[in-house]
């Protein structure tokens, strides 16, 4: 007999089937055992009668044990799904020990463990059928996400995570020792994918690793996170960057409705509003709300406006442009018509930053300049330079993270939460 899903049940009234998973609860009724299995699909109320060969290993089994059950798909109005099993045989595939460190099951009203305790369990924490929700989502975003960039002659390439110079400029990095030298774990991809730009590939994009050396005890920073990135060549200027980016997350956003019906989400409408940094501090600042830095916003800020923005346009995404330089690194673009701003934006969703986007400097000569302005060591970034010396066409790209999108997605408070094994300051494991 093949396995069925819980979830396909419904289609196998008054059949005999074959379901396999976890126990997730028991009801001990004397004459009556009701155990609730659960698989990846969902969870079905089962019935093992005092006259199943196995009612007193139903009796004997304990929570989260891994089981193997036969028997009849009944419908039955009083059970959660309006079906049951009238179970005829039961197999123990795995017992588990009757004392869990974290509870699978939180009763209604009751306290939720705390997320460190969580963590240190995430293997049972990950239990709960509302989890697996959040990896239904990443799966069907980045299957729209690559959707759409293969629809529009993307390549796909894997860049490396040692480099032997920092990636970016201001940012912390982690040292590590590579043989006879010293190593820097990537905090982007940044250079190679403009490498990959100057090789002729002219439109590519990368799923991998980002590694930040910084002490932030923040709901919304790693030391280690899956980064997007993409990288077009012949750009005319960062609107077609933007353009794109809205354009794909429509996309990713329109899988995540198809697969999976369950999940509310309001597909984005494109474009995107977009407003420079200086009219979003005016807007804030008739709001009320104090700025921190002339040229950056503040958590307080990003969530004031995406509030405002939301309560004008109707739309969770905004794009704010106009960076100044002083706070960009050293390879952005700079604008024409003022020289102390970049061709860059930030998005923002749900009041949170997920992406950096920017036309970069293709000009060797220009480039070197900026760098040696931001107090850069020209020596180490030679070898970069050298993507440029020979021929490269004006190009530009984004990094995204979208674990923050999710996290916004499903309404969680902590990155995380959507994060299978996040690392942060002090965790290391599982």
């Amino acid at each position: 007999m093949e396995r069925i899903y819980i979830k396909d049940l419904k289609n196998h009234a008054g059949e005999d089937v074959l379901i396999k998973g976890s126990v997730d609860t028991l009801r001990d009724q004397n004459k009556i055992v009701f155990l609730i299995a659960r698989d990846i699909s969902g969870i079905i109320q089962t019935v093992v009668l005092k006259d199943c060969p196995d009612f007193e290993i139903a009796k004997e089994i304990t929570e989260e044990s891994i089981v193997e059950l036969t028997g009849l798909v009944k419908e039955e109005a009083q059970a959660p799904s309006g079906f049951e099993i009238e179970v005829k045989t039961i197999k123990v595939l795995s017992v588990a020990a009757p004392e869990l460190p974290i509870p699978v099951n939180t009763k209604k009203g009751g306290e939720e463990t705390n997320i460190n305790s969580r963590l240190d369990y995430r293997f049972i924490d990950l239990r709960k059928p509302e989890k697996t929700k959040i990896f239904k989502t990443w799966t069907s975003l980045e299957r729209g996400m690559r959707s759409y960039f293969e629809d529009n002659n993307f390549l796909q390439i894997y860049t490396p995570s040692f480099m032997n110079t920092s990636s970016e400029s201001g940012a912390e990095v982690f040292e590590v020792n590579y043989f006879d030298k010293k190593a820097y774990l990537a905090q982007s991809p940044q250079f190679y994918k403009q490498m990959a730009i100057s090789s002729g590939l002219e439109k590519v994009f990368i799923v991998g690793p980002v590694f930040r050396a910084e002490e932030s005890f923040t709901t919304r920073h790693m030391t280690e996170f899956t980064g997007w990135d993409f990288e077009m060549g012949y750009i005319n200027d960062h609107n077609d960057l933007m353009k794109t980016e809205e354009e794909m997350l429509q996309r990713g956003f329109e899988q995540i409705k198809k697969d999976n019906p369950e999940i509310e989400i309001e597909i984005p409408q494109t474009p995107f509003p977009k407003i420079s940094i200086k009219e979003a501090k005016e807007k804030l600042s008739e709001a009320g709300v104090k700025s921190e830095k002339e040229h950056d916003l503040s958590p307080e800020e990003e969530r004031t406006i995406c509030e405002i923005v939301k309560k004008e346009t109707g739309n969770e995404f905004v794009f704010i442009t106009d960076y100044h330089i002083s706070i960009r690194p050293f390879y952005h673009m700079r604008n024409e018509e003022n020289p102390e701003l970049t061709k860059s934006a930030d998005l923002l969703y749900r009041g949170i930053e997920i992406t950096t986007l920017a036309q970069r400097e293709h000009r060797p000569e220009i480039l070197e300049k900026q760098a040696e302005e931001k107090k850069m060591d020209l020596k180490s970034l030679e070898k970069y330079f050298e993507f440029f010396k020979y021929g490269c066409p004006p190009h530009g790209g984004a990094g995204i993270g979208p674990s923050r999108i999710i996290m916004k997605l499903l309404g969680y408070e902590n990155v995380k939460e959507v994060t299978f094994l996040p690392r942060d300051v002090n965790r290391l494991e599982p």
